[in-house]
């Protein structure tokens, strides 16, 4: 008969068996009540074994509850054993000469000398994505310096328990005492953690616990700390103290916070670009993987090529996160992606279904896994979010608010600047955010990528839900107010670099924030148009870097009609007008904006604004080239030249050169625009501007062609159309295929200038309706659609279709597309584009009306014919 002492309460008037039957319930999920049910007992039987009132129960009621608990082998031994008062001893030393033990985890370890662990772990789930995670964690767990406990932290659905699981799974062999885990039940106090925690690694108490692992390393997974916080922490903090052997794997919202702890934030899968459709591509990033994983246990087909872009955009709205993704993919059976897209893409936050917790013990019971899951994860997304925001202090929670109006990636100083405001005069609101920001990723609100400054970003749903939450309270106009202000000062400060050495990494800056900059814009324009003129201003080179030229535009002819910028700075106007003229150059719109030009000018010269002055002549003369202002531009650009000089503004000097090239070529004159091009490029090389010497080479190349050298002109045109690909510029880029597609078809290479012209028509400015596509163009000859508007940018494409015509001896096909190429080219800005079409149609179709008109056209635009070009025509 066991002593009585061996039946002595433990901690809070518990027995050994007491501790255990309350254990092994809360690890299987199960409530008292639940129990009794199962094993056909009183619910007041378990109630006294649990609160210590029963010492011996009898053997049946033990094998009773014991079968309820689904206890098996070692485990079920363990627990009658306890039941009769016998103590559970420690295993033999790992270290002898018997066999190594090897834990089967989700079974019971056979080969232990005495009753041995209950490995109540649920089986690991499949695991997408999380490739890298899993090989740092297996690491930490496995090599020295081990920390004693690792936390995962996370939003809730982003896949910390799947993860946890895995890495239990995966270093099972290095923890011969065991691997176990609990899931802390809500309201938990410590004595349910500390027997819980004992019982699944096989043990009535914390000192039979250690005595048992004495150098034996073990597991312990602890899974949704955040329901009981505080005890957790306590229990944690003496069980690394008491049994050194221990490691314990966390996950939770938060960190535990004792001595000691490693924090891994879990961060949602990685989604594609928004233009990966290719389905190859898309099956290697995680969140697309996972979401067509979990498409496929709805319904049997794949997605389609028609499914694929929706695909794209639905991970990439549900920014990677695992529940999300599989809430999403569950509604396939009914809908198909584009459907699915547009049905819940702008309702990310009310996501919801039957079984959000799938990843952890409410799947899968120990003992129970034919029964239905437990929903124990919030319902919706809202409410996951919420748990999390919830955690943070008013401080905390009032600059997420804040924090929420950024549209894309932002830095720390730009998260600084925004919060650093008199919006609201509450000093609890203004928050350091260094220490903010690493709250917030220990939280798995905010997400880190790339190495950039540029790099800190909230996922969609927490920053859906915490617009919702600044709404509600009434502060989102002052937010957006303020965050209008902050970009707008982000584009000044960036929009000096736009030009010199830094230009490449200035436009990528403004790339990375064009979500910000279009929100910015979009409020500031309702809310304060004087911020939003200020913005689009400085945004006018960036625009026609990225082709932007028409919506820029009509962004500052907006602005500058709103009554309420009426009274604004004379200069900011003058600069907003230079923006505008700038902008209608590139898109056949000169004429429109000629008045505009002249009156910044006015402005500008006026207030002794040298910058000023420059930009606003060499805008003008851009647009009198395009209108047929000849030599009122060549004034223009001679004016630039002398006061840039007298000034030492160097970049200045080359762009004054680089606009005389033009007129050198009008005259005919093709060594002196040569001899202007090489000043160009020494003065880019001596201010740091290389783009400016790529569209001086790029000029090179157009000489070169001109004075029928095909070859180089090819050679050179590639090497620029190469480099501009990574400054941008698509309009320049555009030019120069054209240079390199003429150069060919003259010199009879026809198969290379049709490639040329296929990726013209493929660059985003298609040509004449009705012509053959990127895939044809190789092989099938293509005719001019009639009837339809011919636009100015299909010029080129009809230059070198008719001079491919021309080559082949198709004289009909030939006058076809060069009179198309007339037409466009009278709509564009360089009148040579006219004059070589012009002579393409005369020798196509050796009238002499065309002559007579080609005749006029050099009189009145000064240009004269080159010697290729009379040869041509001769």
């Amino acid at each position: 008969m066991t002593p009585d002492h061996d039946h002595s309460p433990g901690v809070g008037g518990r027995t050994p068996i007491g501790e255990l039957v309350r254990s092994h319930r809360l690890a299987a999920g199960l409530t008292q009540v639940d129990l009794a049910q199962r094993a056909g007992v009183g619910v007041r039987t378990v109630r006294d074994l649990e609160r210590g009132r029963s010492h011996r129960p009898q053997r049946t009621t033990t094998e009773l509850i014991a079968g309820a608990l689904g206890l098996t082998g070692q485990a079920r031994a363990g627990f009658l054993a306890s039941a009769r008062g016998q103590a559970l001893p420690a295993p033999t030393d790992p270290g002898g000469g018997g066999p190594p033990h090897r834990p089967v985890v989700g079974t019971v370890l056979r080969d232990l000398d005495l009753p041995g662990t209950p490995m109540a772990l649920p089986p690991a789930v499949e695991l997408i994505g999380r490739e890298r995670e899993l090989t740092e964690l297996t690491g930490l767990l496995t090599g020295d310096g081990w920390p004693p406990v690792l936390s995962l932290v996370g939003l809730a659905g982003v896949g910390k328990t799947a993860l946890a699981l895995a890495v239990a799974h995966a270093v099972a062999h290095a923890h011969p005492g065991g691997v176990a885990g609990v899931l802390v039940g809500t309201g938990s106090d410590g004595n349910d953690v500390l027997s819980a925690a004992c019982a699944v690694l096989g043990a009535a108490r914390l000192a039979e616990l250690a005595a048992r692992l004495r150098g034996c390393p073990a597991l312990l997974l602890v899974d949704a700390v955040e329901r009981a916080p505080d005890p957790v922490a306590e229990v944690l903090h003496l069980l690394v103290a008491a049994v050194p052997t221990l490691r314990v794997v966390v996950t939770g919202r938060h960190p535990v916070g004792i001595p000691g702890e490693l924090v891994r934030p879990v961060a949602p899968l990685e989604v594609p670009p928004a233009d990966v459709v290719d389905p190859d591509e898309l099956a290697r990033w995680p969140a697309a993987a996972l979401f067509t994983t979990r498409l496929t246990r709805v319904r049997p087909e794949p997605p389609g090529p028609d499914e694929l872009p929706a695909l794209t955009a639905l991970v990439r709205r549900l920014d990677g996160l695992p529940l999300a993704i599989e809430l999403m993919a569950a509604r396939g059976r009914i809908l198909d992606l584009p459907e699915l897209l547009d049905r819940y893409g702008d309702r990310v936050l009310d996501l919801a279904g039957p079984e959000l917790g799938g990843r952890g013990w409410e799947a899968a019971p120990s003992g129970r896994t034919g029964e239905p899951a437990r929903t124990t994860v919030a319902v919706t997304l809202r409410e996951a979010v919420a748990t999390s925001y919830r955690l943070l202090d008013d401080g905390e929670q009032a600059a997420l608010r804040r924090l929420s109006v950024f549209a894309n990636r932002w830095s720390v100083e730009l998260a600084e600047e925004l919060l650093a405001d008199d919006v609201d005069p509450d000093p609890a609101t203004v928050v350091d955010p260094v220490p903010l920001l690493d709250r917030l990723v220990e939280l798995g609100l905010l997400s880190v990528r790339g190495t950039g400054s540029l790099r800190f970003r909230l996922l969609d749903a927490v920053r859906e839900y915490a617009v919702e939450q600044a709404a509600g309270r009434g502060e989102l106009t002052a937010v957006r107010r303020r965050h209008a202000v902050v970009i707008t000062r982000l584009v000044t400060r960036t929009a000096p670099d736009l030009v010199g050495a830094r230009q490449p990494a200035a436009a990528r800056r403004l790339d990375e924030a064009t979500g910000d900059i279009g929100a910015a814009l979009a409020h500031a324009a309702g809310d304060d148009p004087v911020t939003a003129l200020r913005l689009a201003a400085r945004l006018t080179r960036w625009w026609r870097m990225r082709g932007r030229d028409v919506s820029g535009r009509q962004w500052l002819r907006r602005l500058l009609a709103d009554p309420r910028t009426a009274d604004a700075d004379p200069v900011l106007r003058a600069w907003a007008l230079l923006g505008v003229a700038r902008l209608a150059a590139e898109h056949g719109a000169a004429a429109q904006e000629l008045p505009a030009a002249r009156a910044a000018l006015v402005v500008l010269a006026g207030r002794a604004d040298v910058a000023g002055e420059l930009t606003a002549r060499i805008v003008l003369g851009t647009l009198l080239v395009a209108t047929g202002g000849y030599d009122e531009a060549a004034e223009q650009a001679h004016a630039v030249l002398t006061l840039a000089t007298r000034h030492g503004r160097t970049r200045d000097m080359a762009v004054a050169q680089h606009q005389l090239t033009w007129h050198e070529i009008r005259l005919g004159d093709l060594p002196a625009a040569r001899r202007r091009l090489a000043a160009v490029d020494r003065l880019a090389a001596q201010c740091g501007e290389p783009r400016l010497r790529l569209l001086a080479r790029a000029d090179l190349a157009e000489v070169a062609r001109l004075e029928g050298r095909h070859g180089d002109a090819v050679e050179q045109g590639r090497r620029v159309v190469a480099a501009l690909v990574g400054v941008g510029d698509p309009g320049h880029r555009r030019r120069v295929l054209g240079t390199v597609g003429l150069a060919l078809a003259r010199s009879g290479r026809v198969d290379e200038a049709a490639e040329v012209l296929a990726e013209l028509r493929c660059d985003g400015r298609p040509g004449p309706s009705g012509t053959r596509t990127a895939a044809e163009a190789g092989t099938v000859v293509g005719r001019p659609a009639g009837g339809g508007p011919v636009r100015a940018e299909e010029g080129v494409c009809a230059l070198i279709e008719g001079t491919m015509a021309l080559h082949r001896g198709d004289r009909e096909l030939a006058a076809e597309w060069f009179a198309v190429a007339v037409a466009a080219g009278e709509l564009g800005q360089d009148r040579r584009d006219v004059i070589e079409a012009l002579v393409g149609l005369a020798a196509s179709t050796g009238s002499a009306e065309v002559r007579q008109r080609l005749a006029q056209v050099c009189r009145r635009s000064g240009i004269r014919l080159l010697p290729e070009e009379e040869n041509l025509l001769a």
